[in-house]
C-alpha cells in the first residue's frame, strides 16, 4: 500500500498574496518569514485563512494556540501583524508601534524593506500563546 503524503498547512500558498500581481510579492515574503518565526516560537501553532471576501479572497493569515494570537494583513504599503491580546501583554521593548491607543490589540506595522526582530517577534508570540493557554484553564 502506497504511503500517504503528509499533511500540509491548512494555509493558502503565499503566492496568492497579491495574487493580482501575477506572482509573489513582498508582503508575501513577510509572511513567508513571520510563519517561519510562529514555527519557531511554538511548533503547535495552528495557521487559517479566515475573512475571505472579494477583496482579498486569500482570507486573512490567523495563527492560534487556544485562541487567536496574530493575524496577518496585507496592504498595499504595509503588513500588519495584529495581536489579539496585545494590549495585555508586557512589551518593554517598544515591539508593538501600532494600535498603542488601543485596550485589547496591539500591532507591528512592517513596511517594503523592514527588518522583523526575529528573537522579540519569538518572545512577543510565546507570551501571547502563554496569555491564550492561561486563560483557557480557567
Amino acid at each position: 500500500m502506497p504511503r500517504s503524503a503528509p499533511k500540509r498547512s491548512r494555509s493558502l500558498p503565499t503566492r496568492r498574496v497579491g495574487a493580482a500581481s501575477g506572482g509573489p510579492t513582498w508582503q508575501g515574503a513577510v509572511l513567508d518569514r513571520v510563519r517561519a518565526l510562529v514555527r519557531e516560537a511554538d511548533p503547535e501553532a495552528v495557521e487559517e485563512r479566515k475573512w475571505k471576501k472579494p477583496s482579498n479572497p486569500a482570507g486573512v493569515p490567523v495563527w492560534s494556540h487556544d485562541g487567536i494570537v496574530c493575524t496577518g494583513e496585507t496592504y498595499k504599503n504595509h503588513v500588519r501583524l495584529t495581536f489579539a491580546d496585545g494590549a495585555a501583554l508586557p512589551d518593554p521593548d517598544g515591539f508593538f508601534n501600532s494600535g498603542l491607543e488601543g485596550n485589547a490589540v496591539r500591532a507591528l506595522v512592517i513596511r517594503e524593506g523592514d527588518a522583523i526582530d526575529a528573537a522579540a517577534f519569538r518572545s512577543m508570540f510565546r507570551a501571547a500563546v502563554a496569555r491564550n493557554v492561561r486563560s483557557a484553564r480557567r
